[in-house]
């Protein structure tokens, strides 16, 4: 039984990489798009954001860039280039790291932060989302060995970056934080197709789909408890002072 199993799931991998590609393509569109037009539309006054920002926003299209070619390297059979390439997409990550809190900390303190979120709010939403991001992109490079699970983590840490540009695209001043419930909504949509795609090729839902999907949602409350907190708004406070 697990033979027939294994050959089930590696022949449902060449089957449906497709479907990751494709999945890679849309949510690259939708961060991409969602700044761009924002960018456009006046909201952005781009000579006077921070240098961080900018680099910040180079990194994260370095790894949309990345996250394509990887599914496509994939799905065209050149695992050497793909794994040579998954060494660079770790480091990057770091990167993002440190530029996205690095980046969120010092909104606060230039006051930056936009008017319909409270500093402790966005203090906790920049700090745990970018922790949600590279959680799940480490714990698929821990199981890259196991293709299945990996290629579900990496889709799922990408599906946690897409909360900055649905952010962007959702009318927030109106919504307030309840957008944020909207955002996990829509989030939870894409690690829905991810599943439903697991039934269609699996039989079953993977563990790593609820995995993922659990973590974004997880990622959410705890950033609303964590704003609420006494430590966290006094953090905020500090640095608004700076």
């Amino acid at each position: 039984m697990a033979t027939l199993a294994a050959g089930h799931e590696a022949g449902s991998y060449s089957a449906d990489q497709s479907f990751f590609v494709k999945l890679a393509w849309v949510l690259a569109a939708i961060i991409v798009f969602g700044f761009a037009q924002n960018a456009a539309l006046g909201r952005v006054d781009i000579p006077a954001v921070p240098i961080w920002v900018h680099l910040h926003g180079l990194a994260m299209l370095g790894w949309l860039a990345l996250f394509i070619s990887q599914n496509r390297l994939a799905a065209s059979g050149n695992l050497a280039l793909h794994r040579t390439l998954g060494w660079l997409g770790a480091f990057l990550v770091c990167a993002i790291v440190g530029l996205a809190s690095f980046s969120g900390v010092m909104a606060i303190a230039l006051h930056r932060v936009p008017p319909f979120f409270p500093d402790a709010y966005f203090l906790a939403l920049t700090q745990i989302g970018t922790l949600t991001f590279a959680g799940l992109i480490f714990a698929g490079v821990a199981n890259r060995r196991d293709t299945q699970t990996h290629r579900r983590l990496m889709m799922g840490g990408t599906i946690a970056i897409l909360e900055p540009a649905l952010g962007r695209l959702l009318p927030m001043p109106i919504l307030g934080l309840t957008g944020e419930w909207i955002i996990l909504v829509i989030q939870l949509g894409f690690v829905g197709a991810i599943a439903l795609q697991d039934r269609k090729t699996l039989g079953r839902i993977h563990p790593a789909t609820f995995s993922a999907g659990l973590v974004i949602a997880l990622a959410h409350v705890v950033i609303s408890l964590a704003a609420q907190s006494a430590p966290v708004i006094s953090l905020a406070a500090r640095l608004a002072l700076r």
